[in-house]
């Protein structure tokens, strides 16, 4: 496009020598904006692949290992609640929160729970075993100034025991409640064993699992309430504290249950198979069962593994996205 010559709104046809300038400036500008468009260097594609070796494998209670990832150098910084994406040998892809100390730079710690076929490789893992870490993110971000209520059930405590660090340290005003089914199953107790403000509570030494309530005693007025662990916990925990003004913020590591979930149907384009979602699955459970290699990893809907093409050139978290669709599948 040309700009022709400015004239003056006076309505006389004699040029406007402001506006001229201007019309000059422009043209330069544009000139400068192609020249250094061509001189621009492609955009490359970023690696967030992170080569790690397993340094130890270390047990910390029933059914549950922790290891030691390391390359050598300075690994990327992490806060309290972070995660990393481990990339097993067999190809599948774990989500595993950060447990060691932030301020360790040369290593990370991930402690891992033994209860399928993805956790029972990272098991039989071994010190100079070469692994793919992915990450850290953050999805369960550690926020405010206290007070603090920390509630960890298991296996729940990996991300709960980096932000009670920091918050000790900090001299801010906090307390946690960490249960399991016995002392032996929960790791990370000796660790905790020097925070008079730390309370285990095995269900094997109170006879029966605590409830929402029992897990909420005594909370502080205004306190933020960070809460990681089985469904049913995480689930008590937030009917009660409903009842109060509390802020919740909490992790799963299992798919939340689907409720009043619509029935629908998926196609899969490549072999024209029909197939029929109930109400009360996800399109990823019922789509493994005729396609069992079919990749997925945090099944919460976040990491995007699951994300599958559809006919219509959109995308299909079939974790947790519902709805009739055709699957490039």
């Amino acid at each position: 496009m040309t700009l022709g010559r400015p004239t003056r709104l006076d309505g006389s046809d004699r040029t406007d020598r402001l506006m001229s300038t201007l019309v000059g400036v422009v043209g330069v500008y544009r000139k400068l904006s192609e020249f250094s468009g061509k001189r621009r260097p492609p955009v490359r594609a970023v690696d967030r692949d992170l080569p790690l070796t397993v340094e130890a494998v270390r047990p910390e209670a029933e059914g549950v290992v922790s290891l030691r990832l390391a390359n050598g150098a300075p690994l990327p910084s992490w806060r309290p609640g972070a995660h990393v994406d481990l990339v097993l040998p067999s190809g599948r892809v774990r989500q595993y929160s950060l447990c060691g100390d932030p301020s360790e730079k040369d290593h990370y710690r991930i402690a891992v729970r033994k209860i399928g076929a993805a956790s029972a490789e990272v098991h039989a893992l071994t010190p100079g075993t070469r692994i793919t870490v992915r990450g850290p993110r953050t999805a369960f971000p550690l926020v405010g100034e206290g007070p603090f209520l920390f509630i960890a059930g298991g296996i729940g405590i990996t991300p709960i025991l980096p932000m009670v660090r920091q918050v000790a340290a900090s001299g801010a005003d906090w307390r946690l409640v960490y249960t399991g089914r016995s002392r032996a199953s929960m790791p990370f107790v000796d660790e905790l064993a020097g925070y008079d403000r730390a309370w285990i509570r095995p269900d094997t030494e109170y006879g029966i699992p605590a409830s929402g309530t029992e897990l909420l005693d005594g909370l502080p007025e205004g306190a933020s309430v960070y809460c990681c662990g089985p469904v049913p916990m995480i689930t008590g925990v937030r009917v009660d504290l409903a009842l109060t003004s509390g802020a919740v913020h909490f992790e799963r590591f299992a798919p939340p249950p689907i409720v009043a979930g619509e029935p629908f149907r998926l196609t899969l384009r490549r072999s024209g198979r029909v197939l029929d979602v109930p109400g009360d699955r996800s399109a990823l459970d019922v789509v493994r069962e005729v396609l069992p290699d079919t990749p997925y990893s945090c099944r919460q809907g976040f990491c995007g593994t699951c994300a599958v093409p559809t006919a219509d050139g959109g995308s299909m978290r079939i974790c947790v996205d519902r709805g009739p669709a055709v699957l490039e599948l």
